[in-house]
């Protein structure tokens, strides 16, 4: 991906809705939901001809390899990353060639933590390499952040500004799929969403601080440690179910 490809440049987001799954489309066409993007789309068309730089150039990108069911763990994220060839419409991945974020750093040291044994040494790889986690959406894998666009150089820009009714929506909707799937809520604003998965006990909800290096290593629940990436293949080994490989 060009360091410059990841701008917005089609801000009607019922235009992107075509490459999503017709379970997907279906969620966000609901009347709620519906109008929830349409003020959207007329917000991010006047930042636009603003000369606003928005990112990512594909805000839905997280739900287009994937349809409700074939999700085996939700990953939570707030917005994207806010700089140049950051953001590619997947919580917490950069493209492979970008410089490896904070978070990312931790979610991947966590994981070598927890697999030190694993003869893969992906993880381990030059700070720029092996970014792109596209590779866990293959595998079922959602890489969601609850606000799907942000402008350059501000980060939580577009927050509040409606894109929490639709991803709430999609939340919603992997949650009450019957499969089971395990949600990975890291941070408070990730653990917000935690009353959207109330009544749906074969769902695993994993909770601990947020992987930013603010957060990671402090408090009662420290991300570092926590476990999460074993304790999810466990669950899913024990209802027969592929487990993902992490240092795929």
């Amino acid at each position: 991906m060009h360091l410059l490809s990841n701008r917005l440049k089609q801000p009607d987001l019922l235009a992107h809705l075509s490459a999503l799954a017709p379970a997907w489309q279906a969620v966000l066409r609901t009347d709620e939901a519906k109008r929830a993007l349409d003020d959207l789309s007329a917000m991010l068309a006047q930042r636009l001809r603003s000369e606003a730089v928005v990112y990512p150039a594909q805000p839905f990108r997280a739900l287009e390899a994937l349809t409700p069911d074939a999700v085996r763990v939700v990953i939570l994220g707030q917005d994207p990353y806010h700089a140049a060839g950051q953001a590619q419409g997947l919580a917490f991945s950069v493209p492979d060639g970008v410089a490896r974020p904070p978070s990312l750093r931790n979610i991947l040291a966590e994981i070598e933590l927890e697999y030190p044994d694993d003869p893969s040494q992906l993880v381990l790889k030059a700070n720029a390499d092996n970014n792109d986690l596209s590779r866990w959406v293959r595998q079922g894998v959602l890489l969601l952040n609850t606000a799907l666009t942000v402008e350059d150089g501000q980060p939580a820009s577009h927050a509040g500004k409606g894109w929490e009714i639709v991803t709430d929506a999609l939340i919603q909707s992997v949650a009450q799929d019957p499969h089971p799937k395990v949600f990975m809520l890291w941070g408070a604003h990730a653990q917000t969403k935690q009353v959207l998965l109330v009544n749906q006990p074969q769902h695993l909800v994993l909770m601990c601080n947020h992987p930013s290096p603010l957060s990671a290593r402090r408090g009662a629940n420290p991300f570092i440690g926590c476990g999460h990436f074993k304790t999810a293949n466990a669950w899913l080994l024990q209802r027969n179910l592929q487990v993902i490989d992490w240092k795929a």
